[in-house]
């Protein structure tokens, strides 16, 4: 008998409650939207037996952590008291360090003996929390780290604890997990006979009797807080690597520190120490050539050779259906690796460039990078699910500029992963006209510590864009195995060259239609300037430059 799919239509017309078969199939949008709408799903033939449901207890919320987890925890507690829960708070009540079995295992025996209906437990990555809560016999712990892992790991395998990482999501994120992980009912069914096998390995460990009282948490020690250490460490360790990039780019007043043994993290491939500065050796291993460029509307006459590298971008706000049509198919016709536009357009480039190698590419956060982590999530999950397979985000660079490093990092690790499952590839934009080289050095290392693809020096609507210098610092940071695109400023082939001799693997241009044509030699190089009277990345027309620095 097939099963039903509950659609987003079918919550809007339900009044508090929707009743729908056990095993139906319930999409993404429709379960958000019962959250947003406070609509309950429950499934009609669901186990009535889950003396958890329906115990006096539903609704109490078992809260703990170390001391990596305690901000989150704190955070989490907030929500879910203003979200009408009520929260056992487990500890622990500082940053002062402690050891996380400790919590997590106060946490997994108050749900496994009844107290708590759900419990949730933080610490820095929330791998060890779930380990330690699984020890517990009936607790079922899930690591969780999207809405979408916070779904199954509830609809299909009845988790009643939720583990968080700390130090991998960002705060926001963690709420939206905790709120999806929170209202997602178990789907009963096939998934039942699969949780009692659980609870059959339980009983064949011996563990089914439960777990002695944990121990009283000893006081901690009168030291630094591991987190504090840890974050001394990577202060150290970031201003190593500015320091030695610096120095490789001829800043002989950064020279100062030597013998760091991190040739792998800073230089990748480095056959020695590099106690002095290397720039023409760095610069032979780095200089990686073009992977794509960039072009717009009216691209015509490009090399064969050429066209396959080209990213054909159209991002100006008043572009129309007809616009983007031609955009792909110009891309169609000439072969370009992707087509670059803002998100309403994506499902439109999908259908037309259906069955071609031409990939869509779209942006989040575009183009401050100044809103929150989980609206750009959300703008990279919903750009996946309409087609595409390149996103450009926008870093904070507020949060960048005043040391906030780990937030920085969270944010693009949690987009990089999205980004990975759903097959695509994350390309961070850094904006490098706002930033310092130290301050560049520092978000390419937290770009390809998160996991990007890709870091990209500018949007083109910021303040200034590419500059071979910048180039030169992004590629000496991420290694070669990293991408780099230089995007905004390049207005002739010269330019261009003078970006890939630094490193870039990627070119965004405004004026990339002259480029493509000095490329095919059909005009000269010399005095390719910006028409007078016109803004550096600004166009006459269609035909000699796109309307967007990109």
């Amino acid at each position: 008998m097939p099963r039903r799919i509950v659609i987003a239509e079918d919550v809007q017309a339900a009044r508090g409650e929707l009743r729908v078969p056990a095993g139906s199939i319930i999409t993404d949008r429709a379960r958000e939207l019962s959250v947003e709408l406070g609509v309950s799903i429950v499934y009609e033939d669901s186990p009535a037996a889950n003396p958890r449901e329906s115990a006096p207890t539903r609704g109490t919320i078992a809260l703990g952590s170390d001391h990596a987890g305690y901000d989150l925890k704190e955070y989490l507690k907030q929500f879910l008291t203003d979200s009408g829960y009520t929260v056992q708070d487990l500890g622990t009540k500082s940053r002062d360090p402690v050891d996380y079995p400790d919590f997590a295992r106060a946490v997994a025996e108050a749900v496994a003996g009844g107290k708590a209906w759900r419990g949730i437990a933080v610490d820095g990555a929330g791998i060890g929390s779930a380990m330690a809560a699984n020890k517990v016999a009936g607790a079922r712990a899930a690591l969780c780290y999207d809405r979408a892992t916070a779904r199954n790991s509830r609809e299909h395998n009845d988790a009643n604890v939720l583990a968080l990482g700390a130090r991998l999501i960002p705060a926001e994120l963690a709420r939206e997990v905790t709120a999806v992980w929170l209202e997602t009912q178990f789907a009963g069914g096939r998934h039942q006979n699969r949780i009692d096998k659980i609870t059959a390995i339980e009983r064949c460990s011996g563990n089914a009797g439960g777990t002695p009282a944990p121990q009283a948490t000893p006081a901690p020690q009168a030291r630094e807080s591991d987190s504090t250490t840890d974050a001394k460490l990577r202060e150290q360790l970031i201003e190593a690597v500015a320091r030695e990039i610096l120095c490789r780019l001829g800043d002989q007043e950064s020279c100062a520190l030597r013998g760091l043994e991190i040739d792998d993290t800073v230089c990748p491939g480095c056959d020695g120490r590099c106690a002095e500065s290397c720039p023409a050796k760095s610069r032979r291993v780095l200089a990686a050539g073009a992977a794509r460029l960039g072009a717009s509307l009216g691209a015509t006459q490009i090399p064969a050779d050429i066209a396959r590298f080209i990213d054909h971008t159209l991002l100006k706000p008043e572009a129309t259906e007809s616009d983007v049509r031609r955009l792909c198919a110009e891309a169609r016709e000439y072969g370009f690796a992707s087509v670059c536009v803002n998100p309403t357009w994506i499902s439109l480039c999908a259908a037309e460039l259906k069955g071609t190698p031409v990939k869509v590419c779209t942006v989040a956060g575009f183009p401050l990078g100044a809103t929150t982590s989980s609206v750009k999530l959300f703008e990279t999950e919903q750009a996946l699910k309409l087609g595409a397979l390149e996103i450009d985000m926008v870093i904070n660079v507020g949060a960048l500029k005043s040391g906030y490093y780990e937030r920085v990092e969270q944010e693009i690790r949690a987009l990089a992963a999205a980004c990975h499952q759903g097959g695509a590839i994350l390309k961070v934009i850094l904006e490098c006209a706002l930033l310092s080289d130290q301050e560049k050095v520092v978000a390419s290392r937290l770009s390809k510590s998160a996991g990007a693809d890709f870091v990209k020096t500018s949007t083109g609507f910021g303040p200034g864009g590419a500059t071979a210098h910048d180039v030169e610092i992004m590629r000496l940071v991420v290694g070669p195995d990293m991408g780099v695109k230089a995007a905004g400023g390049i207005r002739n082939y010269e330019d261009l060259q003078k970006m890939l001799a630094a490193g870039a693997t990627r070119i965004g241009a405004s004026a990339s239609v002259k480029i493509m044509r000095e490329a095919a030699g059909q005009v000269s190089g010399a005095g390719s300037g910006p028409v007078s009277g016109e803004a550096p990345g600004s166009v006459k027309d269609a035909s000699d430059a796109s309307t967007v620095r990109y």
